[in-house]
């Protein structure tokens, strides 16, 4: 898996002044576009899109510098339509612009080129089950917020503390399936999972009962999810479930690859809110043989 990884990392080395297409990534992984893009993520610690992004500003950046082409050229070349979005793409990962980095010789930043490599550890292990699932749904209240990768997600704090104590009792007692109690569930995520980027989110349970008129729902296909586990930190424990999932699961069972569908979570807090016992539900699917 790190070899091809680095096959396809080489393959954007090439391509940074011209169109690169994730699906050929993919291909070179010998994986899905959308496993190759949450893999990416979760190893790099930033999107597929924003590396792309700056890798191919750090070479034009060389370029202007350099001053044998003029910035229009340069501009064409790694993709931009004109001078002025040339310049302000330049000018978010730069800090300045390009006129003025070519006048002065200003300081750039350097996006370095990367590559995966073997780190030996795993001396904790994961605590996973393999899980396939009917039909079912998810029903609860609904919102639209923010992707946050580190911390509380204000936005869902705000939605979970305007629902009235009833709707919650409501929701939790229509509960009956896996994954049991109240669930938060990420659904229509962008592929690029860059922050501030919106998703679907539902506060609900999974349920086969009949659904109050007032309840948003959520129906998801039948398929193949992995299970993981976790105490600890609250809450860290969820945010590095979902970390590990990628950076350590998936690369260490390659039979099988994530899929698209939502995703789902169960966290019972601590009193003191300190701690917490999470489970994270990840749909999957079997790679090919």
């Amino acid at each position: 898996m790190l070899e091809r990884l680095n096959q396809a990392m080489e393959h954007i080395e090439r391509r940074l002044d011209q169109e690169i297409d994730v699906a050929e990534l993919a291909r070179i992984a010998v994986t899905s576009e959308y496993h190759f893009r949450r893999l990416f993520s979760a190893l790099a610690g930033l999107p597929l899109s924003e590396y792309i992004r700056r890798r191919r500003l750090t070479v034009a950046g060389a370029d202007v510098l350099a001053g044998e082409e003029t910035l229009l050229d340069i501009a064409v070349r790694y993709g931009y339509g004109s001078g002025e979005a040339f310049a302000r793409a330049f000018r978010a990962v730069h800090g300045v612009g390009p006129g003025e980095a070519r006048r002065t010789g200003a300081a750039l930043y350097s996006q370095p080129r990367m590559s995966f490599r073997l780190v030996i550890e795993g001396s904790s292990g994961m605590r996973y089950r393999i899980v396939a699932k009917e039909e079912f749904r998810v029903v609860g209240r609904k919102a639209r917020v923010p992707l946050v990768h580190e911390g509380m997600n204000p936005a869902i704090v705000a939605f979970v503390r305007s629902m009235d104590p009833e709707t919650r009792r409501r929701i939790e007692g229509l509960a009956d399936q896996e994954p049991r109690g109240i669930v938060n569930v990420a659904d229509r995520v962008a592929d690029s999972r860059t922050e501030g980027t919106e998703l679907d989110y539902y506060y609900g349970v999974v349920t086969g009962a009949d659904v109050p008129e007032d309840l948003d729902v959520l129906v998801v296909p039948a398929g193949a999810w992995v299970v993981f586990e976790s105490s600890g930190a609250f809450p860290q424990a969820l945010q590095y479930l979902w970390r590990d999932a990628f950076t350590q699961w998936f690369p260490s069972n390659p039979s099988y690859r994530s899929r698209p569908g939502p995703e789902i979570s169960s966290v019972v807090v601590s009193q003191d809110g300190s701690q917490a016992d999470a489970e994270l539900w990840l749909p999957i699917e079997r790679t090919a043989s």
